[in-house]
């Protein structure tokens, strides 16, 4: 059996939004009770992620990292077409995730007690962003 879905998620900008609840309700409404759910980000300048979600600093201590290893407006970027950040946004997204497969179990998904699913907006500025999630089981 297969569910597919669409979802989006409005950012405004740089940041982690997170999608646990919006993922959890599309592999409930798919009646799916064991399987996997696989979801892949439509852009090239934003990104998905697993990671903790009980203390907020964690997220913000990947983005203070993550600027210090991909600065924008870094000069060795020519890709410029739509910012200082437009390039270091595409380079943030191959050194990170664009689709996740997660476990389903008893018609959830199988996250750990502090885990949540992100999108991380690599843009300074707010975009709509789209998500498409496939559940099997």
């Amino acid at each position: 059996m297969m569910h597919c879905a669409d979802i989006s998620c409005a950012t405004r900008g740089r940041g982690c939004y997170e999608l646990s609840a919006e993922l959890d309700d599309v592999v409930r409404a798919s009646g799916i009770e064991n399987g996997l759910c696989s979801v892949f980000i439509r852009h090239t300048s934003a990104s998905l992620m697993v990671c903790e979600n009980a203390d907020g600093e964690v997220l913000r201590d990947l983005e203070r990292f993550m600027s210090r290893l991909v600065a924008d407006g870094d000069p060795v970027f020519r890709h410029t077409a739509e910012g200082p950040d437009d390039m270091p946004a595409h380079v943030r997204s191959v050194l990170t995730q664009t689709e996740l497969t997660l476990p389903v179990r008893n018609g959830r998904l199988a996250l750990g007690t502090w885990q949540g699913v992100y999108l991380w907006e690599h843009r300074t500025r707010g975009h709509e962003r789209y998500i498409a999630v496939t559940v099997l089981g």
